[in-house]
C-alpha cells in the first residue's frame, strides 16, 4: 500500500468500535451515541447517523410553560432535539472538544452554549444571567443538569477545572466559563478599574465569583454571545 493512498486515510479514519457504551468519543471533537431509546441533543449538532432513527425539534411546551418563556428570552441557543431508535448517532459542534460526564445523583450547570448531549433520565431547567444579560455583548444563560445518567458538553480546546474552597474563591471570565458544580451560585462582579483592557461592550470588566466548595471548568477562548433581534 503506497503512503498517503485512499485505502491508508480510510484505514486511518476509519469509524472504530470501541466498546465504551452509551456515549464514547469517537475523535477528541465527535461523539458516539450508540442510541436504544432517546436521547437529547442540542439542534443541529447531527453530523451523520446509521440506522432507524428519528429526529424531532423540541416542542414548544414538552418542557412546561415555564421554560417556553425562559427559552423565549434565551433565544435559540437552547433549541434542542430529540433524536429516537436504534443506531449510531455522531454529533460534533464547531470542532469543539468534547468531555462526557457520568453523572451519579449529581448537579452541575453548563453554559448552555456548551451542552452537547444528555440522557432523558437527566432533568434540566435554564437559568438565566439577568444581571449580566445585558452587559455582555449578548444574553448570557445556563442549564442546571441534575440526576442520573450520561451528559456531554464541549469546549474550545482543553478545559481546566479549578477547584473552589471556602477560602480560596475562584474568579472567570463569563465568556470563557464552561460549567460548574451544581452546589455553586456564582455571583457577579464588576471592576471598573480593568475596563481598559477586559471590558466588552459596556466598558466594563464582569467577572463570575464562585465562593463555597466545589469547581469550576473555564476553557481557553473567550465566547462571544449573540442575541437574536426581534
Amino acid at each position: 500500500m503506497s503512503r498517503y493512498s485512499i485505502e491508508d486515510f480510510v484505514k486511518n479514519t476509519r469509524q472504530q468500535d470501541k466498546g465504551e457504551g452509551l456515549f464514547e468519543l469517537e475523535t477528541a471533537r465527535m461523539l458516539e451515541i450508540n442510541l436504544n431509546g432517546q436521547i437529547w441533543s442540542k439542534a443541529g449538532a447531527m453530523i451523520s447517523y446509521r440506522g432507524n432513527i428519528k429526529f424531532e425539534r423540541e416542542g414548544v411546551l414538552e418542557h412546561g410553560l415555564g421554560k417556553m418563556f425562559k427559552k423565549a428570552l434565551t433565544g435559540e441557543g437552547t433549541s434542542l432535539m430529540k433524536a429516537t431508535g436504534n443506531g449510531k448517532l455522531y454529533l460534533a459542534d464547531q470542532g469543539k472538544k468534547i468531555s462526557i460526564l457520568n453523572l451519579q445523583n449529581d448537579a452541575i450547570f453548563v453554559n448552555g452554549n456548551d451542552l452537547l448531549a444528555f440522557e432523558p433520565s437527566i432533568s434540566w431547567d435554564i437559568k438565566l444571567m439577568r444581571r449580566v444579560a445585558g452587559m455582555l455583548s449578548g444574553g448570557l444563560f445556563n442549564v442546571r443538569l441534575e440526576g442520573t445518567g450520561m451528559v456531554a458538553i464541549t469546549s474550545h480546546y482543553e478545559p481546566l477545572t479549578l477547584l473552589v474552597t471556602p477560602d480560596n474563591p475562584v474568579y472567570t471570565d463569563p465568556n470563557a466559563t464552561v460549567a460548574w458544580s451544581g452546589n455553586l451560585q456564582p455571583e457577579f462582579v464588576t471592576d471598573i478599574s480593568f475596563k481598559t483592557f477586559i471590558g466588552r461592550g459596556s466598558g466594563e470588566s464582569i467577572q463570575m465569583k464562585f465562593s463555597g466548595q466545589g469547581f469550576v471548568v473555564v476553557q481557553p477562548f473567550e465566547e462571544v454571545y449573540y442575541t437574536p433581534q426581534s
